[in-house]
């Protein structure tokens, strides 16, 4: 392992990418100049946060920071799992820490069982409740599943200040299924949790009125629960927020959400406009289209390229920067690439424009699992 060529890059963007596919695929990593020409230059709270994280998953990798922060060398270890906590930074959302780790569970040496304390939803990072509704099955059909897979929220916790708990836990695998999963099929139901912490219960019910207002003209079947946290589950800050998702006949699942801008930070927001904005969200996102939705696009790029050895085909809608970024990042960790092919609406009659992503598994086989 010590002979693999360290890979160099520089600046702060994307670096839990290069963290997680350094780690996956064994290969050193030095990035340079983060943040070098600001005030206050080097690693921010939540990142350090996040390399702590990675060092408590692994056994063995060796961290190096220099004193301002600014330059980071990183030498994985295995992944070795196990059960552990860890308290995130509240200035980013869990999900931040959660879609790394939904990368790296299923390749653990010990199935993974965490605790992660600190913000559940707030504005920038996919909600806890959107990961748990989207994430997990996909896990599925790639083969990592089991009665040991869930995400379960104990406590919200709203910025600025948190104090949400969340459980995840993952079965390990051996190796990955290859999918064939190109026909998103029809929307046949919308499910959806308006939850209100250290608010009005009343302000859920509002959310939900308002987004079924709309809802309801493009499809009957919606179900909207609410979700009022009191007393010691509720976090410490007041606040509240929707998160809704369309399933479709084969399986797919698209999501969207939005949550109420933090204490004492922007104006407040009415629940009623919450509700309709993250209603139309939805709509867009169904636009979108493709198997998967675009939260969880690297996620799906990055288990079809760990499969086995065989071809794996996803259509997705519309490529987000972050996933573009991912694929460059998928060619200097791993050597591979993807077939792109546009596939226009026409030929699909439904949303906005497709691509269909093929591959051909690297064949990554879990190596420190333990063999019975």
């Amino acid at each position: 392992a010590g002979e693999a060529q360290c890979l160099s890059y520089t600046g702060c963007n994307f670096l839990r990418q290069r963290l997680v596919l350094a780690t996956l695929s064994g290969r050193p990593l030095k990035i340079r100049k983060i943040r070098a020409k600001e005030e206050d230059p080097g690693l921010r709270d939540f990142e350090a946060s996040f390399i702590r994280l990675i060092d408590k998953v692994t056994n063995g990798s060796r961290i190096e920071i220099n004193q301002t922060g600014t330059t980071l060398y990183y030498q994985p270890g295995l992944l070795y799992g196990g059960s552990l906590e860890h308290d995130c930074s509240p200035s980013r959302g869990i999900g931040y820490y959660l879609e790394s780790l939904l990368c790296l569970a299923p390749f653990m040496k010990h199935p993974l069982k965490i605790v992660l304390r600190g913000v559940t939803n707030d504005q920038v990072d996919p909600s806890v409740d959107v990961l748990k509704a989207t994430a997990l099955p996909l896990l599925k059909k790639f083969g990592i599943d089991g009665e040991s897979l869930e995400i379960k929220i104990n406590r919200r916790g709203m910025p600025p200040k948190g104090g949400g708990e969340i459980l995840f836990a993952c079965p390990v695998r051996k190796v990955l299924q290859p999918v064939q999963f190109t026909d998103p099929g029809k929307i046949k139901r919308i499910r959806g949790t308006a939850y209100s912490v250290r608010v009005s219960p009343q302000m859920a019910n509002r959310m939900v009125e308002s987004a079924r207002g709309i809802l309801n003209k493009f499809l009957p079947d919606i179900y909207i629960y609410t979700d009022h946290m009191k007393g010691v589950s509720s976090g410490k800050s007041p606040g509240f927020g929707m998160c809704l998702t369309a399933e479709t006949i084969n399986g797919t699942i698209l999501s969207a959400e939005l949550a109420s801008n933090p204490q004492g930070q922007g104006a407040a927001v009415l629940p009623e406009e919450l509700g309709q904005n993250c209603a139309k969200l939805l709509l867009e996102e169904i636009y979108r289209g493709g198997c998967v939705d675009s939260t969880n696009q690297s996620l799906a790029l990055l288990l079809m390229t760990l499969g086995q050895r065989d071809v794996s085909k996803v259509l997705l809608g519309p490529l987000s920067p972050y996933t573009i970024e991912f694929l460059r990042h998928l060619r200097s960790f791993f050597q591979i690439m993807f077939k792109i092919e546009t596939k226009t609406t026409e030929e699909e009659h439904t949303g906005g424009e497709k691509v269909l992503m093929t591959c051909v598994g690297i064949g990554f086989c879990n190596l420190s699992k333990t063999m019975r």
